[in-house]
This record gives C-alpha cells, sequence and structure tokens, in this order.
C-alpha cells in the first residue's frame, strides 16, 4: 500500500514538475521580442538560423485559431506562426519541453497537424509547414 501511494505522489510530483516547466517556457518564449526577454533564451535562439523565421516582428505568438467542423467549434491556440503573405507561406511553431522525444510523440504531431488542417482552411491559398521546437536542446523538427 505505501508502495502505491508512493508511486502515486512521484507520478504526481513528476507531471506537477513537467506542467510547471512547460508554463514557465512558455512564458519565455512569449517575450522573446520584448525588452523583458529570457537572455539565456534569446541567445538560444540568435544561435540557431533555422529559428529566425519564427522570432521576426511579423511573427505572433499564442495564436487563437478557431473554426467550425462539422457543426462544431474547433479552437485551438498555436504557440507561434508567420504569415508570409509575399511567398504565400503560412509556418506554424510549437513548443515542447519534453526531455524524451519519443513519448509523446505521435500526439505532438497529430497536434501541429491539426493545426495546420485548419490553417489551411483560414488560408487556403497559402502552403503551410508545421514544426516542433524541443526546448530542452532547442532542436527544430519540420514535419
Amino acid at each position: 500500500m505505501a508502495e502505491k501511494l508512493r508511486d502515486i505522489l512521484t507520478k504526481y510530483d513528476k507531471d506537477q514538475y513537467a506542467k510547471n516547466t512547460g508554463s514557465q517556457m512558455h512564458k519565455k518564449m512569449r517575450f522573446v521580442n520584448t525588452l523583458s526577454a529570457d537572455d539565456e533564451v534569446v541567445k538560444q535562439i540568435k544561435s540557431r538560423p533555422d529559428l529566425e523565421v519564427f522570432f521576426t516582428d511579423n511573427a505572433r505568438c499564442e495564436v487563437p485559431i478557431a473554426i467550425l467542423e462539422n457543426g462544431k467549434l474547433l479552437s485551438r491556440r498555436i504557440d507561434r506562426m508567420v504569415v508570409d503573405d509575399d511567398s504565400k507561406v503560412v509556418y506554424i511553431l510549437d513548443y515542447k519541453t519534453d526531455v524524451d522525444k519519443k513519448a509523446f510523440h505521435a500526439n505532438y504531431v497529430a497536434q501541429v497537424q491539426e493545426y495546420i488542417t485548419i490553417i489551411k482552411k483560414i488560408y487556403p491559398k497559402y502552403k503551410v509547414y508545421g514544426y516542433i521546437l524541443w526546448l530542452h536542446d532547442w532542436t527544430l523538427e519540420k514535419l
């Protein structure tokens, strides 16, 4: 009984740590283009040219999107999105703080694919590209 309780509490502690870490990193990422930006986060972004497009003045963060799908409202929030009207391209970026990229990878890919599907309906004449940014090692994964 004590062992089972310990396992439950350990899982709870890990879940809480993951939620807190994710919330803290999302907050840091929200303020990248502001005076209150976290220096370490800005340094990481500037050291990776492949991230540049997501952190220009044209980039928007925490973008709410919604469509009606089969009579139901489908509402989501995209971590970062860039709409390039000149080249008719939309870039979608979703942050993940997991250290084990494989643990929920299929779920995360499905999440970004859902964003892509929604954005294609909003921007039907645009190409839409989705990415995951793994914040524990700053790896950018194109889907």
